[in-house]
């Protein structure tokens, strides 16, 4: 196809109904046995954050080893996909092995691979579980920071882009995909993660000005506005740029604001067996109940069950819910309306 790569993007061969932005990792999740590690208090940190440790020069057996596909791009796509939309995913992949997996489960979830290639390694995640119902993950990003806008499919077009966390060259990319998306009015959501979070709202100022859907956990809120407040003087400056803002918070549920009422949901309220890819569920369940029918209180309970139903297994998309079990599960769910 010939023209400019924008005059490209603009060239629909095949109409999406969402692209999803992100990440693509193996997820390695490893149980090892509690008598072969210690759990401890840092009494040196100023929060008394728990640490876990590993004898150094020492040999640990694993009790039980797990692998799947994951990161936020990938998880949202299927996320998508198996809620009926028509989805695609942009992202980079290595030249290693560890890409077949990746690419098998994106085929097998319907989801289009709109993803690019490099000489490099895939992004990869050592998941430690079992650690007081908590885990600590080792990432490593590979690849994933290296996607270019001259990588973006020259025929790429949707209704709906959604953008999870990427650093380096590919936050650049999506900071351009961004403005393409607002100039062509297409809305779009965004939910970044704490390591982006970080950086703060002035450097993620270009993707968060604008957007239709914010979505982040409340730690990633504080840091993103710089702000130690309480969940609803978060909603309501996270709202001041973006059209709906959103922040779960873990056991104690979630809260949306639109600038003119507050909705909440209470906690999953499930038995809680890993929460690797809970966030990305409940963000990429948040927007594709807004796209289904435009309705805050919809949109809610469908992101509680389809957290509340990854919460329930090991790896991030295995427990995904398709649309009509997403519904009737959504029926059950209460939302608060309210002013703030």
């Amino acid at each position: 196809m010939q023209g400019s790569r924008e005059q490209g993007l603009l060239q629909v061969e095949t109409m999406l109904d969402v692209i999803t932005v992100g990440s693509a990792t193996v997820d390695i999740f490893v149980k090892v046995k509690r008598s072969q590690q210690e759990v401890r208090v840092d009494g040196k940190s100023r929060d008394h954050h728990l640490d876990v440790a590993f004898h150094i020069g020492g040999k640990s057996l694993i009790e039980e080893l797990h692998s799947y596909s994951g990161g936020g791009g990938t998880n949202a796509a299927v996320a998508f996909s198996r809620l009926g939309f028509k989805t695609g995913w942009v992202g980079k992949l290595g030249d290693d092995h560890q890409r077949h997996g990746i690419e098998h489960e994106l085929r097998k979830e319907n989801v289009s691979m709109l993803c690019s290639h490099a000489k490099g390694n895939t992004g990869l995640s050592i998941i430690l579980i079992g650690l007081r119902h908590d885990r600590t993950v080792l990432a490593y990003k590979g690849v994933n920071d290296q996607l270019a806008w001259q990588d973006i499919p020259q025929n790429m077009a949707a209704r709906f882009f959604y953008f999870s966390s990427m650093i380096g060259k590919s936050l650049k990319t999506i900071e351009q995909l961004a403005l393409y998306a607002k100039k062509r009015n297409v809305p779009y959501a965004f939910n970044p993660s704490q390591y982006l979070a970080s950086m703060g709202l002035r450097k993620l100022k270009k993707i968060v000005e604008g957007c239709s859907i914010l979505a982040l956990n409340r730690e990633e809120a504080k840091e993103l506005l710089r702000m130690q407040k309480p969940i609803p003087a978060l909603l309501k400056a996270l709202q001041e740029h973006a059209k709906i803002a959103v922040i779960t918070d873990g056991s104690n549920g979630a809260y949306a604001y639109d600038g003119a009422y507050a909705y909440s949901v209470p906690g999953a309220g499930v038995k809680v067996v890993e929460s690797t890819g809970a966030g990305d569920a409940f963000a990429s369940g948040f927007a594709a109940g807004m796209l289904r029918r435009n309705n805050i209180e919809f949109a809610m309970k469908l992101g509680l069950v389809e957290a509340g139903s990854v919460l329930q297994a090991i790896g991030a998309k295995n427990n995904l819910l398709g649309w009509n079990e997403a519904v009737r599960k959504a029926d059950k769910v209460k939302v608060k309306k309210y002013i703030i």
